[in-house]
């Protein structure tokens, strides 16, 4: 989805891997009839590109006599946001009890990546033959799903008249929740924080993921063990009983749920014994917490912005020796920094259509220096269709236009962070912005870029800084909030951290994926940071 500016006024300016478990789910439609006497009997294979080779990692079962096939079988494959991962699934009509391929009739195969299949969801595509022609009328549909239970419970615990266990004063109380393991003994879940000298303790809220707690099973028996802390490690026993979430889930912030703590000892003992203490629910609630693949799955657009520094530092592009030359492969570090991390945000964006802007050269017919300009000279419309249109585009006007400099920031931060502030308007997570800067050098404008970013680091926005070449990119470490947080030179903090800084220099002798990853590590985190910080669930999300 490109995006334009509304004529409304411009709104005020305000490392870990994403690795998941994806389900697909396969129908096929008006599949060729390769049987003489029935139907097809089709099945689907699923392979994933490897090394440049096709490799099988599962298929369905046999639909018999049936050219609408949908599979019960399902596909599970490891999702990995900063890698291209490239997928085939292939329809054969079963012939023999064969497991070669060659032995089954072929009935056409559709590729694509699997972040084309999550940021769509759901797709149907025809499909082809061998030599690229449609397979008569045949189709395939693939849904995607997470595989993941996202819910997670927040309880409020408190305790009321529990049994004193310290000769010269009260309790220190804990709590510990208990599920049943695979092997039938209890597993230890959670342990609250202890309470001092105290038989009516009120311990903090705490959040567990519910798989955690109860395997997701609500109606599954947990225990819950309250003890008196001692310092050398022998607590004692105050007591216990056994509920599952649903019963815990009765608790409502007007009226506590009460459970009796029962010490089984002592009820054998004593006649008249009535419990232990009472522990008190004071509020249950499950929410789910959303993964990046919610949201990407929930229909949220990457919107992908590239930035390119046109300063005189870069050298002659004439020259060999300078950083935008473009070599007889055909490329050069700023179009390696393209290709690496557009070919994976590409996917992400439903009409692949992208700004590319830039910066710090002088442009016809005035020769006035620009620090915002569109390299395909149409200001109205700076989109690029694609990465191969933004490839083309760079190439196109290196000879028409005359580096020079300064080397500012801030012009280009400021123009994506305009429209990333139109898209808070719509109060859905629905848009987030991705701003690829390259640049060989030396920030001029550093005050100016800080209080950009800083203003930015509130908006559904992120900025990946590319540095190329051999110059001192300190500056670009200190944009990169990864080990303090970034102030503005008026003394305001960033909100959270948004720029990923990377020399390509370090990833010259190394695959090309290996850029890919490192910039885009931090992507996934970011968006769910932002989301979630505003209160914004997945735009087709169910509730917990």
């Amino acid at each position: 989805m490109a995006y334009t500016v509304t004529p409304s006024p411009a709104a005020p300016v305000g490392s870990q891997y994403c690795v998941c478990k994806v389900e697909l789910s396969i129908c096929g439609q008006n599949l060729l009839d390769r049987d003489v006497t029935s139907k097809s009997d089709p099945f689907c294979v699923l392979f994933m590109e490897v090394n440049g080779k096709w490799v099988e990692l599962d298929r369905t079962e046999t639909a018999v006599n049936n050219l609408n096939p949908a599979f019960a079988k399902k596909f599970i494959v490891d999702y990995h946001f900063e890698e291209v991962q490239k997928l085939k699934f292939a329809l054969f009509d079963q012939d023999k009890s064969s497991t070669q391929l060659y032995e089954h009739d072929f009935l056409g195969e559709f590729s694509c990546t699997l972040g084309t299949i999550v940021s769509s969801k759901k797709i149907t595509r025809t499909l082809l033959l061998g030599n690229g022609k449609p397979a008569g009328k045949g189709m395939i549909t693939i849904a995607a799903q997470e595989l993941s239970d996202n819910r997670v419970i927040t309880l409020s615990m408190a305790g009321r008249k529990l049994d004193k266990k310290d000769l010269f004063g009260k309790s220190d109380p804990f709590l510990e929740f208990y599920k049943p393991g695979d092997d039938g003994k209890w597993m230890l879940v959670h342990r609250t924080e202890v309470i001092k000298y105290t038989l009516d303790p009120v311990w903090k809220p705490f959040t567990v993921p519910l798989v955690s707690l109860c395997d997701g099973d609500m109606e599954k028996l947990i225990k819950v063990v309250c003890y008196d802390y001692d310092s050398d490690g022998g607590h004692d026993f105050i007591g216990e009983f056994q509920t599952s979430v649903a019963r815990l889930c009765e608790a409502q912030d007007a009226s506590p749920l009460e459970l009796e703590c029962i010490n089984p000892k002592k009820q054998k003992k004593k006649k008249n014994y009535k419990n232990s203490g009472i522990i008190i629910v004071k509020s249950c609630k499950i929410t789910r917490d959303f993964s990046f693949l919610d949201y990407i799955l929930g229909g949220c657009q990457l919107m992908f912005t590239v930035g390119i520094d046109f300063t005189a530092s870069n050298g002659n592009p004439q020259e060999p020796s300078s950083l935008h030359y473009i070599n007889p492969l055909g490329t050069n570090e700023y179009l390696s920094a393209i290709w690496a991390v557009g070919q994976i945000i590409q996917d992400y964006d439903s009409d692949k259509m992208f700004p590319a802007l830039g910066f710090g050269a002088q442009l016809p017919p005035d020769w006035k220096v620009s620090h915002e300009f569109a390299i395909n000279f149409n200001p109205r419309n700076p989109f690029c269709s694609g990465v191969e249109g933004i490839v083309q585009a760079y190439s196109a006007c290196l000879p028409h236009i005359r580096f020079y400099g300064p080397t500012n920031f801030s012009p280009i931060i400021n123009h994506v962070a305009r429209f990333a502030a139109q898209a808070t308007q719509q109060e859905t997570a629905s848009q987030y912005f991705i701003l690829l800067i390259i640049t060989d050098g030396v920030i001029s404008d550093m005050d100016e870029t800080r209080h950009a970013v800083v203003q930015a680091s509130k908006l559904p926005m992120s900025i990946i800084i590319v540095g190329v070449g051999n110059a001192d990119f300190a500056a670009m470490e200190f944009l990169d909030g990864d080990s303090r947080v970034l102030h503005s030179y008026t003394g305001e903090e960033a909100v959270r951290d948004i720029v990923q800084f990377v020399p390509f220099r370090n990833f010259r002798n190394v695959p090309k994926e290996t850029l890919a990853k490192a910039v885009l590590a931090e992507l996934p985190q970011q968006v769910v940071q932002y989301f979630k910080h505003q209160n914004l669930p997945p735009i087709n999300s169910e509730p917990a």
